[in-house]
């Protein structure tokens, strides 16, 4: 992660690498101030988080990068922007393979 003149940047490519579940890998983007975060998720094709992903504290915003996610009900493409409320859940999964932008306002 880099800062300069209060802007903070990171390359996907440099952020570390932590596997989740077989075939489903985050990569930490940025962190702040109350437990705010942003993160790259990369999931690979037929891949599916194990048990429900529960939002706790707050909500979940995700943008869809590429490929196609489906949240256990659905199928959202690239250019897809989802707000979960805090409280809600799902099943991330994909069939093509998909790279998320993901941040957490609250943590």
């Amino acid at each position: 992660m880099n800062i300069t003149d209060g802007y903070t940047w990171s390359a996907v490519a440099d952020a570390p690498v932590k596997e989740l579940f077989p075939g489903i890998r985050l990569r930490p983007l940025w962190s702040g101030e109350n437990g705010a975060k942003a993160h790259a998720l990369e999931m690979d094709p037929g891949s599916s988080w194990e048990g429900l992903d529960v939002h706790e504290p707050g909500p979940e915003e995700v943008f869809v990068v590429s490929g196609t996610f489906n949240d256990g009900h659905r199928d959202y493409p690239a250019g897809t922007f989802l707000h979960a409320p805090a409280g809600s859940s799902h099943i991330p999964q994909t069939t093509t393979g998909c790279t998320l932008f993901v941040f957490y306002p609250e943590g």
